[in-house]
Order: structure tokens, then sequence, then C-alpha cells
């Protein structure tokens, strides 16, 4: 898909600028100025995420600037259903009659917005006021409820807050153990890897909970080779035999806890025996893991993706959330409970109002004195917000559906790759009486689109995004935007124009972000004190920061934790069955992730000819050869997988690094490729996370020819 050779975009001048890289939650610091040839050029910086390293991706995000694909038009659909040039008056135009059409015709919740974990703080936020103000319709989510749910409705229940890392990166390196369960954070945020090489070299022991030998579990003292889905089981088992072997911190948990006694009723029927049975780790094992943890004298316990993606993705991080409690360890110097955030704002995307039920700084939309806070930074009558609207998944699946939305308005996300059982949400998509999709390139989704509008890249345009310790960090611009592209504040504050509040819509960065910490001021995000000069000088600042004299707040609980009385809460969680066993028809279990060279839905990472010619060019799944003898499949061949919702393609990779009877397939690709066409949408009921880590599946066919790489087209 990298195809063509960039112009090079001028750079502001011929200084150097430092900024952020535009993809994964580390936000690592890195330069960009101007090579021999005057294309821009990318160094690390010594930045506290990443200590002057980058992944292959960070090293090669400039490639995309002056990319040959970029768009730089708007493109309105015409009368013969093709896409075609537009100026930007009549593009806004065009979208604005819509909304206005579709409002009069089937009430304001027909026109939604989606939004993504990518874009930053002020676009968030201000995409999460345009939805209530602008648009006053309750249908608004985002991508990120497809990464980080489950694990932030776990953190709220249990600890009152939900910060991704409570505790610096360093922190990580400065332990004596680490419990890693379901993040393969070799591939997905290489620098990181450097947090637990200080951690291993120090004497530390690195514990992997994960289904497949990855790269980070080659790292661990002690890998634990689950079977898919059994996350829980292994918490569960890990605490019963804290409880049984007298590891328990007694004391901890009478003086800053509730709830246990219930947690410990709750685990006796998790013998170490019956867990084994069940996940295939070895009872030596589970013992080993438990008394690491607890004998060590700082230790923390990190859930990623591979916990929270399942159908009772809330109730399996609550589990190990239990376990970091009954150790003693949230508040403790190096230690504790954090969730390792995937999107690069996947943090701050989350706080300002992205999703159905929170409006800015985490407050509550169905909380009258949050709803009167916020209306009155805006300026409008709390009566006239709108209420909680449905989830991500919810959404999608009810477009073009009586009582659903008809108009979309999408930035800075490709649900047509990324959503799960992806041939329906294409299909809704098809439905809509109006879709517009603002990006860089022309996604899978911005195929389908009635209009499209071209948005400035990470590089050409200024703004803050918070990163997986909690840090806002401020992404300067280098360059000036390309001629005939907007950011995405513009565009927003152009359709506020024609929708008769323009002036609630600055369009400029900073304007927005000191709005934004008005609005979350007092809020459990707490932006307030924050500044751009404040962020830059030193090196981002972690929220809360209430005041312009706070520090901020690298280190969260303690004294005590963000409930009515100061203390964590246990939560008695039990196993359930998967939502989709396997049977004859689909004897194999499907799970999907990501990979070191590429990223998310790949409209970027796909478009880098480097990353593309390292590796990862292409869809593929990964099985155990002996599997592959069962089937004929030899290595590279073109392997057909199919689910109780459609099929999907890509070339075989044998490896005894997997499961006999399951499969692995990344989610970046277009096309056959797409692993989403799988994926089960069924809900976590308490977070709304679709099962994205686990369904059945079998093989389809085998055959030699590659999977069509296309996206899809009108």
């Amino acid at each position: 898909m990298a195809t063509g050779s960039a112009t090079h975009p001028a750079l502001l001048g011929v200084r150097t600028t430092a900024t952020h890289c535009p993809y994964c939650s580390l936000q690592c610091g890195m330069e960009i100025a101007p090579g021999q040839d005057g294309a821009p050029e990318i160094t690390p910086l010594d930045f506290p995420s990443n200590r002057g390293g980058l992944c292959r991706k960070g090293y090669t995000a400039a490639s995309l600037l002056g990319h040959p694909e970029r768009l730089r038009t708007p493109l309105v659909r015409d009368a013969t259903g093709k896409l075609g040039p537009a100026g930007w008056d009549d593009a806004l135009d065009r979208i604005a009659e819509g909304i206005a059409d579709c409002q009069a015709e089937h009430g304001r919740e027909a026109v939604g917005v989606f939004g993504g974990g990518g874009l930053t703080n002020e676009k968030a936020y201000q995409l999460g006021k345009f939805a209530r103000v602008a648009l006053r319709t309750p249908s608004i989510d985002y991508n990120g409820r497809f990464c980080m749910s489950s694990a932030a409705t776990a953190a709220n229940k249990a600890l009152g807050i939900d910060r991704g890392l409570p505790f610096p990166l360093s922190d990580v390196g400065d332990a004596d153990a680490v419990l890693l369960a379901g993040s393969n954070i070799a591939e997905t945020m290489p620098p990181a890897v450097s947090r637990l090489d200080d951690l291993v070299a120090g004497g530390g022991a690195l514990i992997v909970a994960a289904p497949r030998v990855t790269e980070t579990a080659r790292l661990a003292t002690v890998h634990l080779q689950l079977t898919p889905g059994t996350d829980l089981v292994l918490a569960n088992g890990l605490l019963h035999v804290a409880i049984r072997e007298g590891l328990v911190d007694e004391d901890y948990v009478a003086q800053r806890t509730t709830g246990f006694e219930r947690v410990r009723r709750r685990l006796g029927s998790y013998w170490p025996d019956r867990v084994e049975r069940i996940t295939g780790v070895p009872v030596s094992e589970l013992r080993r893991a438990a008394a690491l943890l607890a004998e060590a004298e700082s230790a923390m316990v990190l859930t990623g993706r591979g916990p929270e993606q399942q159908h009772q993705g809330t109730d399996t991080v609550l589990a190990f959330i239990n376990l970091a409690l009954a150790l003693g360890l949230p508040g403790r110097p190096r230690s504790g409970w954090g969730c390792l955030t995937g999107q690069g704002n996947g943090q701050g995307g989350r706080e300002h109002g992205q999703k159905a039920d929170q409006l800015p700084g985490y407050r509550r939309i169905t909380d009258p004195a949050d709803r009167a806070h916020v209306a009155g930074v805006w300026g409008v009558d709390p009566d006239d917000l709108p209420g909680e609207g449905r989830s991500a998944w919810e959404m999608l699946e009810a477009m073009g559906a009586p009582g659903g939305v008809r108009a979309l308005l999408v930035m800075g996300s490709n649900p047509v790759v990324s959503a799960p059982n992806a041939g329906v949400v294409e299909e809704r998509l098809r439905a809509l009486d109006l879709l517009v999709v603002a990006d860089v390139f022309l996604s899978d989704t911005a195929k389908l689109a009635d209009v499209v509008l071209p948005t400035t890249q990470w590089a050409e345009e200024t703004g803050t995004m918070t990163n997986v310790e909690g840090r806002v960090v401020l992404r300067r611009a280098a360059m000036a935007p390309e001629e005939g592209v907007r950011s995405d504040l513009e565009i927003l504050s152009g359709l506020a124009e024609r929708l008769g509040c323009g002036e609630r819509f600055a369009p400029e960065p900073e304007a927005v972000f000191a709005e934004l910490g008005r609005a979350s001021a007092g809020g459990r995000a707490d932006y307030a004190g924050m500044t751009y000069e404040r962020i830059a000088a030193h090196d981002g600042l972690f929220w809360p920061c209430p005041d312009e004299a706070h520090p901020g707040t690298p280190r969260l609980f303690a004294d005590g934790f963000a409930t009515d009385d100061g203390r964590a809460r246990f939560h008695p969680v039990s196993h359930r069955p998967p939502a989709e066993p396997t049977d004859e028809e689909f004897p194999l279990l499907l799970t999907t992730g990501r990979v070191a060279l590429q990223y998310q839905s790949g409209t970027q990472t796909l478009r880098v000819q480097e990353l593309c010619e390292e590796g990862d060019a292409e869809a593929f799944v990964e099985l155990h050869p002996a599997l592959a003898r069962r089937h004929a499949i030899s290595e590279g061949s073109c392997v057909w997988l199919r689910s109780r919702r459609g099929t999907a393609a890509g070339r075989a990779r044998l490896t005894p690094d997997i499961g006999l009877d399951m499969v692995f397939m990344p989610f970046h690709w277009g096309g056959d490729g797409r692993a989403n066409l799988l994926t089960n949408p069924v809900l976590d009921p308490a977070s709304g996370m679709p099962g994205f880590k686990l369904c059945a599946a079998r093989i389809e066919r085998v055959e030699d020819a590659a999977p069509r790489r296309e996206e899809p087209v009108t």
C-alpha cells in the first residue's frame, strides 16, 4: 500500500522543533529538523517516557508528511455516486444542510459523532462540546471504547478514579516484581521495554501472563501461558494462593480497603488444581508467581488489552485489582495496579467528553452538579444538554435503523477496520443518509463517505496529549499546514458557525485548552492549573493539577483513594464461560492484536514504505505447526478463516509459540485481511467493551493466492 514519493513540506523556518510521536500512548519525545535534502528528519529526544529511544514507527513518522496520497481538498459525492473535489464552503454547507434535514425529520439524536483516541485533548474536548451544544445530541462515542473502557470502569469502581498508570513509568523499572497481564509491550510500545530491562537488571522478577510466547514473554522470569479467555480465573487463582499461604497484607486491607471478606469467601472454589485445569498454568508456576509478587518489597500488577477486551473485561480487571489490593500495593512506593493505555491519547481522549456518559474532567453526564458546572463554562442552560447516549458498538450497530443514527461525523477513527463485526459496520455506514469523515488519508471508512474533509497532520498543528502515565505533554507544530487542509478545530468551528453557534467554538488550540481547564476544574481529571508554558517547562504535567501553583500529581493514592471514604473497594467476581465457545463447526480459538511495525487500522503505517519493506506488509495468521499439518498448510499459504460473522484471510505463519487449537491474527489490514470481519461484538455489560480477544473460528480453506488488500469501495 505504501506508494509514490513524498513532496517535501516546508518546515517552520530552519529551526529544530521539539515535539512528540504521532503513535502510541508513550508519546515519545522527538525532534523534527530539515535534513540535507530539505525533507523533515526525526531524531529521538531524551524525554522521560522514552529516554532517547524510538521504535521504527516513530523514526519513520516523517514519511507521512507530504505523502502523495495525502488528502488536500474536500471531496463530495455527486449525483452519480462518485467522490470528487469541492471547495470548503460547498463541503461545509452540504454537511450543515444534511444535519439540519436529518434532525428535522428524525430528531436531534439521529445525528451522531464518532471520535478517536488519537485526537488531541483540545479536539476531544471540542468534539464532545460540539455534539452537546451545536448538535444537542446524545449520540457520541469513540474508538477508545474498544481500547480502555473495561479498565476505566474497573478502576472507577475499585479506586474511584481512572488514570492508566497512577505512577510514572520510571517506577516500573525501579520495582522488585511486576506482573504484566495481557500486554506485549515489546511490540506495541518498544521504548518502554527499557523499563523492564531495568527491572530485570536490578534483580527484579518479571511475570508475564499471555496465551502466546510473545517477545515480551521471552523477557519474563515466569511466563504464565494461559488459555485465552481465562485471565479472570488466573487472577482469582493467584489471590486464592496468596490467602492460603498467608501472603495477604492484612493491615493494609483493614486500614485502606473495604469488602475483602466477600472476596475471600468467593475465592474458595479457585483452588490451584482447578485453576490449572481451566487456565493450563501449572500449579507450581501459579504459586511461584504469587510468592514473587507478595514477597517483593515493591511490586506492580499491570493489565493490557488481553484481559480487558472480553465480555467479562471489567470483572477480569477487577480480579487483578483485587490481587493488588490484597497484597497492599496501590499507594505504596514503586508499587500498585496500572493499565497500559494503547492509543496516543487514549487517556486524555476519554477524560473530556468523547464518551457517551461523560463530560470534561471525568464528570458524569447524569450528575446534576456536573452538568451545571460544564453548562456554566459553555454558556448554556444545563437542561439543554442531552443525556447519556449509546456506547460505541451500540451506536454503530443501530446506524440507519429506526431510532438509530442517520447521519454521522467521524473524526480520527476508521471503524470499517477497527470495529468488531466489521462487515455489519460497513453495511450500516452505507445505510446512512449522511456520512462525513475528517481524515488525513482516504481511509477505508472515508471511501464510503458522502463528504470527506482533509485535516492537518500531527506535525502541522499544536495541541496536548495525555500519555500512559497521566502526563500531559505539548505536541508542537513543526511546519505550516499544507495548502487546502484545515485542522479539526477549524472544521468544528466552521460547522458550528453554520449551525448558529460559531462564537462558542474557537479554532485556536491554546484557547480551547484554556477553556478545557475551566470545564475540568474540580473534576477528577483536573487540568485547571495547566498552561502550554507550564507543560513545556516541566516535561509535561501530571493531572490532577488544580491551579498554577500546583506541581501536578505524578503518584496517586499515597494518602487515600478517590472514593467517598478514601478506601479502595474489593469486588467479588467470578469467571463466566466464553460468550462463544468452540464446537465441532468452529473448533479454534481466534485472538487478535497488534504487531511492531503497524499501528491501529493501518491508515498511516501501511503508507510508510520502510515499514512495509521491513516486514508485516500484509495480513497474516499465526498458527501451530501441528494444526497446520492437519490442514495441509505450509508457511506462506493463504489461510481463510471463518467465524459466525464473516470470513477473512492472511498468509500463514507457523510457530510453536501458540496453542495447538488457537490462531492469532493482527487487525491492521483492510480488504480480505480484516480480522474484525470475524470478531464478536458481544459487550461487557459494565463497560460496553466488545469481545475482541476471543471468538470461535475454523479454517475455511487454504490456497496459494494472496488475499485482496484493497479497502472497501462504493
